[in-house]
C-alpha cells in the first residue's frame, strides 16, 4: 500500500531524477555531439542497470520495498525516459536517417535489457 509519506518521497525522487536526466543529457550532448541521441541512450542504459541492481538487492532481501519504490519508481522513473527515446527515433526517421533510427530503437532496447540483467546479476553477488 502506498502511504501518503511514500507517495511524497516517490514524487520528490521523480523530480530529482528528471532534473538529473536534464543536466546529464545536456552535458553528454556537449561531450558527444552526434545525430544519435547519446544522452538519452546512455541515461536509459545506466538507469536500467541501476534498476536491475535495485531489483536484485530487493529480491535478495537486502533492500526494503519502500526503498525500491522510492528509488526505482521515483528516482529512476524520472531519470529514464522511454517516450524521449521513441520521439528521437521518429525524429531520426523523419530526417531520413534510417540506419541511425534502427540503431537507436533496437540498440537501445537490447542494451537496456542487458544492462538491467547485468545489474540484477551484480546484486546477486551481495
Amino acid at each position: 500500500m502506498l502511504s501518503p509519506g511514500l507517495f511524497l518521497i516517490v514524487s520528490l525522487c521523480g523530480g530529482v531524477g528528471a532534473c538529473l536526466r536534464f543536466v546529464l543529457d545536456a552535458l553528454i550532448k556537449l561531450w558527444l555531439p552526434s545525430s544519435l541521441p547519446w544522452g538519452t541512450i546512455l541515461i536509459n542504459i545506466s538507469g536500467s542497470f541501476a534498476l536491475g541492481l535495485l531489483t536484485g538487492l530487493f529480491a535478495g532481501g537486502l533492500l526494503p520495498e519502500p526503498w525500491l519504490v522510492a528509488a526505482g519508481t521515483g528516482l529512476l522513473g524520472g531519470y529514464t525516459t522511454f517516450s524521449t527515446a521513441s520521439f528521437e527515433t521518429i525524429r531520426l526517421l523523419q530526417a531520413g536517417q534510417l540506419a541511425a533510427s534502427l540503431v537507436n530503437a533496437a540498440g537501445t532496447l537490447l542494451a537496456t535489457v542487458l544492462a538491467a540483467l547485468l545489474g540484477f546479476q551484480v546484486a546477486l553477488l551481495f
